[in-house]
């Protein structure tokens, strides 16, 4: 498996309280990423509070890790601001919690202006692919983010100081 030392570790902003990647959401997930500038990774271990039945992770928490891993992925490496569109999860083995896991995200196609697809992967210690995504996201220029109210002006300003 990929040794993250090796890579670049993305920036961590903390003016904001994503469930995915803050630092400052104790209730989240707290991901990390870094890159190899062909791909995006992190490395996790779900907390116990994040379980579904007995000791395995929620799968709506498997699918939070896939969709944040596939996000950053098109946010790093297009330098542009996304919102998922869509996503498919295939959960192929249980993954408890606990469980140290690598988390990988790839822009697979920049279709468009509006479009890319990407795709994410989660794998175990023994580097068993556990689950697996394919998404459609849609890219969106500073005013279309404007446009839509998704972000104000000091917090749009941040973040495109952040990915360029």
């Amino acid at each position: 498996m990929v040794n993250l030392n090796k890579l670049k570790k993305l920036p961590t902003r903390d003016n904001h309280n994503c469930f995915g990647c803050s630092p400052n959401n104790s209730s989240g997930l707290q991901m990390t990423f870094y890159t190899d500038e062909s791909a995006v990774y992190s490395r996790i271990s779900v907390p116990q509070h994040l379980s579904g039945w007995n000791n395995l992770v929620h799968g709506g928490i498997i699918a939070t890790l896939l969709d944040e891993i596939m996000s950053w992925s098109a946010i790093y490496l297009l330098k542009t601001i996304i919102l998922t569109k869509s996503m498919t999860v295939d959960f192929m083995k249980p993954i408890y919690v606990g469980t140290d896991l690598t988390v990988i995200g790839k822009v697979d196609q920049h279709v468009h202006e509006k479009k890319a697809m990407v795709s994410g992967e989660i794998y175990d210690t023994s580097e068993v692919l556990c689950a697996k995504s394919m998404g459609t996201l849609s890219l969106f220029t500073p005013e279309r983010i404007k446009e839509y109210n998704i972000m104000d002006d000091d917090a749009l300003s941040s973040f495109l100081e952040f990915i360029t």
